[in-house]
């Protein structure tokens, strides 16, 4: 019979918030550059352990520590450039929302256990509810406010793992959920009491079970999409100035990366140069020795150009990657979907130049979201696009898929990082969409770093961060739809929303069963 007695904390809550904050800062040492996987569990092991019993006002505040440890040293680039308050900020912002999360799945710990009976509810039901409510946390910060940040998921963390190939069945999201699962069943077959000797081989069935479970997913193989030839892409990183406050006239980045793309003149049977975002500092159709660098670079290896520079159209101005032909110049466009707030962009602007003037006013103009489809046709063969901050995006990333790219070629900047782990983060997402979507990536940076991906996450070639170099290479192409393209939104939707609901489910039995119990007359 389920129990009406709300459980016990197993930590007082002068120990949960120090224990919750040391998974924080595992859960970071799991992410690049040092990439240790196996802390991600841990992690979230103590960050669950915190919260179990806990009411909301201190499963709040452990979720709090959790969320600061965590971001505080997750994306301390962001000071790089600008000092501590946007950093400060930013990881204040987001564990606001951890600690949101926490306090919903505290109430899970206090509330499925007074409505369910039996060990499977509490080793299987338990486990997936807290889960999901994992997961929408992630949802809800992965697109909120401002296009949100869905930065740091604990998906993402398993890139180096045995569990990675699962996210070719079911998103990053669905990751997610599998590894906070595997965790909080694993605590509550810790935490059942034991039934006596003579039951001892049944106590053992859980953990059998729980080990098989984690067994079957590492051992399941990536979805295999369908190998249709390959495309020779000559990719240049040209180690420009091309930071912020890189001190540079116009043009300086377009000479470097025509520097370090001289060396592959002649090369032959080039499909396409990829230069990186930000690769083009003039505007060919004002500029004559940009356009004619443009036509020679085109010209000299007998393929599009495929670059990115800032575009302007009346008020308004876009991060916009273009395809160049040699003679015929702009042939296909697409500007950022996602750019980034406070840092492309400033939403609301007037309110916090209000706050934050001096921050604020550093960001001269305001980028605008792009509309056009991410896929440009370079000669019969289709390529999906991402411009830096988008390839975090799920719903860009699987439309591109969707509208039959082939390969994935991301361009990005990281200039304004070098020397922080920036960019093997964004590396390791790139690596991970390569896996998720059974498409070889191109990801190429303005410094580093800069790798092509195989479909099953391994480097094909790679250039060291923080010089300029070429690469050119035969880029396998594939067709083909992987589950995680086809029903990944309803993956996440189910997962997250699911959960949400079943929570409120629980909590409304729970109410009402208190209501009925109040009702009983004393005997």
């Amino acid at each position: 019979m389920p129990s009406d007695a709300a459980p016990r904390p197993l930590l007082p809550l002068w120990a949960a918030v120090p224990v919750s904050a040391a998974g924080g800062l595992l859960l970071d040492v799991a992410f690049p550059s040092v990439a240790w996987w196996p802390m991600a569990f841990i992690s979230v092991a103590l960050g669950l352990l915190a919260l179990i019993g806990r009411r909301i006002g201190g499963a709040f505040l452990a979720g709090l520590a959790y969320g600061l440890a965590f971001y505080l040293m997750n994306v301390d680039f962001t000071s790089e450039w600008v000092g501590p308050v946007p950093w400060l900020a930013l990881s204040a912002f987001e564990a606001l929302f951890v600690a949101a999360g926490a306090a919903l799945i505290a109430l899970a710990y206090r509330w499925v256990p007074r409505v369910t009976a039996g060990r499977r509810a509490r080793l299987v039901l338990l486990p997936a509810v807290v889960a999901g409510l994992w997961t929408a946390r992630e949802a809800v910060t992965g697109g909120f406010p401002y296009g949100g940040f869905p930065w740091g998921r604990v998906g993402t963390s398993q890139v180096n793992g045995p569990l990675i190939e699962v996210v070719s069945w079911t998103g990053t999201a669905g990751l997610t959920f599998l590894v906070v699962a595997v965790v909080a069943a694993a605590i509550e077959m810790v935490r059942m009491p034991r039934r006596g000797r003579s039951r001892r081989s049944r106590n053992l069935l859980p953990p059998m079970a729980l080990v098989a479970v984690v067994a079957v997913l590492a051992l399941v193989p990536a979805w295999q999409t369908t190998p249709a030839g390959t495309m020779r892409v000559a990719s240049v990183q040209g180690n420009g100035p091309a930071g912020y406050f890189d001190e540079r006239t116009a043009g300086d980045v377009l000479e470097t990366q025509y520097e370090a793309t001289m060396p592959l003149f002649g090369a032959e049977d080039v499909d396409v140069v990829l230069w990186p975002e930000g690769s083009v500092d003039l505007d060919p159709a004002e500029s004559l020795t940009a356009a004619s660098a443009l036509d020679r670079v085109s010209r000299q290896l007998d393929a599009p150009l495929l670059a990115n520079r800032i575009d302007q159209r009346g008020d308004a101005y876009f991060n916009m990657s273009f395809l160049w032909r040699a003679g015929e110049g702009v042939q296909q466009t697409y500007d950022k979907r996602n750019p980034v707030p406070f840092g492309e962009y400033v939403p609301d602007r007037v309110f916090y130049d209000a706050i934050a003037p001096d921050l604020i006013r550093m960001i001269g103009r305001d980028y605008t979201p792009g509309r056009n489809t991410p896929v440009f046709d370079i000669d019969g063969t289709l390529a999906g696009l991402a411009i830096c901050f988008d390839v975090i995006y799920d719903a860009l990333v699987w439309e591109g898929a969707r509208d039959g790219a082939r390969v994935y070629l991301f361009q990005t900047n990281n200039a304004d990082f070098r020397g922080t782990d920036e960019n093997l983060q964004q590396l390791a997402v790139a690596r991970l969409r390569a896996i998720e979507t059974g498409r070889a990536v191109v990801n190429l940076s303005t410094v580093g770093t800069s790798q092509v991906i195989a479909t099953d996450g391994t480097t094909i070639e790679g250039l060291p961060a923080d010089e300029p170099g070429h690469m050119l290479t035969d880029v396998p192409l594939h067709t083909g739809l992987t589950p995680a393209v086809i029903v990944g939104p309803w993956v996440h939707g189910v997962l997250s929303w699911g959960s949400v609901a079943a929570l409120v489910a629980f909590g409304l039995v729970v109410r009402l069963r208190a209501r009925r119990h109040a009702k009983t007359p004393a005997p």
